[in-house]
């Protein structure tokens, strides 16, 4: 095989290992009726005039199953943060105790359960759109390889390896889907 075609392979499955990545930080922050430090990634407070995620000007942790406590380095970021808390509307109302920010998770009914599984579908439709749109990058630059003279057998087995990849990893989307949901349903 020529350096061109594993360097397309390598970039290929890079890539979709990427949008699995992706898609397992995505799915962590989408709760499961249980309280996830992680759940906050992603929320960012004015710190100073900077943006900086939460994570970096407090200490996030989970005191039980269903309480997320969030206790800020600088007494000064309490009311910051539980504005950002309550903009990035993750479902959840902080409670400001004047030393730390404690958020009670309700529990999941049925309704807001199915809602979540949507939800996880929806990122998990994204990911398997990006897994096919790098399948299909990679085809079209084995096909310009071919153009400027790989051989047709050379091209047809490393369109046939992107497609086993991509098979592969969309395998891994729903896998990933099929666990969240388990976890998300019970009860």
């Amino acid at each position: 095989m020529t350096e061109e075609l594993s360097m397309i392979l390598d970039d290929a499955s890079d890539s979709m290992k990427k949008a699995i990545q992706h898609l397992e930080a995505e799915l962590v922050k989408i709760r499961a009726g249980k309280a996830n430090p992680q759940m906050l990634d992603g929320i960012v407070v004015d710190y100073y005039g900077s943006p900086t995620p939460i994570a970096q000007v407090a200490n996030i942790t989970a005191a039980d199953a269903r309480t997320i406590t969030v206790q800020p380095w600088e007494k000064n970021m309490l009311q910051p943060i539980e504005r950002a808390i309550i903009n990035s509307n993750i479902g959840i109302n902080p409670q400001n105790d004047g030393v730390m920010i404690r958020m009670f998770l309700p529990p999941l009914t049925e309704e807001r359960r199915r809602e979540l599984v949507k939800r996880c579908n929806g990122e998990g439709e994204h990911s398997k759109v990006a897994i096919r749109s790098i399948r299909r990058e990679a085809i079209e630059q084995i096909k310009k390889l071919q153009k400027d003279g790989l051989s047709e057998d050379a091209a047809k087995d490393a369109e046939k390896e992107v497609q086993d990849l991509t098979d592969k990893h969309i395998a891994l989307v729903d896998k990933h889907l099929a666990q969240k949901e388990k976890e998300i349903m019970a009860v």
